[in-house]
C-alpha cells in the first residue's frame, strides 16, 4: 500500500486517520502541492486529478478520501467506518460531506492561488476568505451535533467517517486559528477524537514538516 499525501492536506488526514484505525501499514510519498509538486508529469500519471491523496494497492489507484475510505472497509471491515445500517450510513455520509464536499473545497490551494492571481486578493484577504469558511463549516457541524448529541462518538461508541470529517474541519479551524470555545458540541467531540494516538498523529501540528502558511 502507498499514499501519496501532504502534512497540510486535510483529504490526506482523513486517509490517514482511516489507515491508522485500521492498523493497516502503508508507504508514505510526499507530493508538495503547495509548490505544484502535484502537477509534476511523474505525478499526473498518478492521479490525473492534481491532488492528493492518492491511494495504490496492489497495482491499482485510488483518489478522493471518502471513496478510499470505503474501500478501506471493503478489505477490511474492522473496525467499520461506514455504518453498515442503511439509515445511519446515509448520515455518516452526510456528515462527512459537510467537510468534503461543503467546506474543505473553498480553502485548498486552487482556490487560493484564483484569490490571489485572478481576483488580486492579497494575504489578509485570503485568510479572510479561509477562517470564514473554516468557521462556517464547524457552525454546521454544531447545529447538527445539537440536533444528535455524540454518544460518545458522532454515531455511537467507536469513531466513523463522519468523526474523521468533523476533526478535519476542525484541523481547517487549527490551521486558520479558530477559537472553537462558541461550538461547545464541535469542542468536545473533537477532544475524544484528537485523545486518540490514531487522531493525534495525523494532525498537521505534528507533522515535521509543519510550518505556517
Amino acid at each position: 500500500m502507498q499514499l501519496y499525501t501532504f502534512w497540510r492536506s486535510n483529504a490526506a488526514f482523513r486517509v490517514r486517520v482511516a489507515l491508522a484505525l485500521k492498523k493497516l501499514a502503508v508507504e508514505e510519498i510526499e507530493v508538495d502541492i503547495l509548490s505544484g509538486k502535484q502537477f509534476d508529469p511523474d505525478y499526473t500519471d498518478v492521479n490525473a486529478g492534481h491532488a492528493v491523496p492518492a491511494f495504490v494497492h496492489d497495482g491499482n489507484v485510488m483518489f478522493q478520501s471518502l471513496a478510499i475510505i470505503e474501500y478501506l472497509d471493503d478489505i477490511q471491515p474492522e473496525p467499520r467506518l461506514v455504518p453498515a445500517d442503511a439509515k445511519e450510513r446515509a448520515y455518516a455520509r452526510a456528515l462527512a460531506l459537510v467537510a468534503a464536499a461543503d467546506a474543505h473545497p473553498l480553502v485548498v490551494p486552487r482556490v487560493r492561488k484564483y484569490l490571489t492571481t485572478q481576483l488580486g486578493a492579497n494575504d489578509a484577504t485570503v485568510k479572510s476568505w479561509c477562517s470564514h469558511w473554516a468557521s462556517e463549516g464547524i457552525a454546521t457541524y454544531e447545529r447538527l451535533l445539537t440536533r444528535r448529541p455524540p454518544t460518545p462518538f458522532a454515531l455511537g461508541e467507536t469513531p466513523s467517517i463522519a468523526d474523521i470529517c468533523i476533526a478535519g474541519q476542525i484541523v481547517t479551524a487549527d490551521l486558520y486559528k479558530q477559537d472553537l470555545s462558541a461550538f461547545p458540541r464541535v469542542e468536545a467531540l473533537g477532544k475524544r477524537c484528537f485523545d486518540l494516538p490514531e487522531f493525534a498523529a495525523a494532525h498537521p501540528f505534528q507533522h515535521p514538516d509543519y510550518r505556517e502558511i
